[in-house]
């Protein structure tokens, strides 16, 4: 699958949000949870990349079964404000 720039850009946004779960993006970009990591291995630097790899194995918000049901949502509600 070809990607757009924007693409790229918004998937490796939303890998590195925490509410955002790896099923949105497997729904968005039909990337399951170890393509989204084969990915971001690929574009982030390896140190960014560690980085990334450590903050998401420690979140339950990134994965929906762990996540705690009274968040429904794959943002925060202050993020997309309109001005």
């Amino acid at each position: 699958m070809a990607l757009s720039a924007e693409d790229i850009s918004r998937i490796i946004e939303m890998a590195w949000e925490d509410r955002t779960p790896f099923e949105a993006i497997k729904h968005q970009y039909d990337m399951n949870e170890s393509e989204v990591i084969r990915f971001m291995r690929r574009q982030l630097k390896p140190s960014s990349f560690r980085h990334w790899r450590t903050r998401v194995s420690s979140r339950t918000t990134k994965h929906l079964k762990l996540r705690n049901p009274d968040i429904s949502r794959g943002y925060c509600s202050t993020q997309y404000k309109q001005r």
